[in-house]
C-alpha cells in the first residue's frame, strides 16, 4: 500500500515533474508516467486542501460561538 505523502511533499514532486516535463528531454514513455503521477498528486493535493478548508471552517465556527457565548 502506498505510503500518502504530506501536502508539501506532494507539492514538492510535483514541481519536480513539472520542471522534469518542461525540459522537454524524457522519453515519451517517461512523459506519460510522469503526467499521470502529476495526476494522482493534483488530485491528492485537491483533496487535502478541502479537508484543510473544513477544519479552517469547523476552527471559524467554533470560535464564532465561543465568542458569542462570551459575549452574553
Amino acid at each position: 500500500m502506498e505510503n500518502k505523502k504530506s501536502f508539501r511533499e506532494s507539492m514538492d514532486r510535483l514541481d519536480t515533474i513539472v520542471t522534469q516535463l518542461e525540459k522537454n528531454d524524457v522519453e515519451l514513455e517517461d512523459a506519460i508516467q510522469l503526467f499521470e503521477e502529476g495526476l494522482h498528486l493534483v488530485k491528492s493535493c485537491d483533496s487535502q486542501l478541502r479537508y484543510f478548508e473544513d477544519q479552517v471552517g469547523t476552527l471559524l465556527k467554533t470560535y464564532k460561538e465561543v465568542d458569542s457565548n462570551d459575549e452574553d
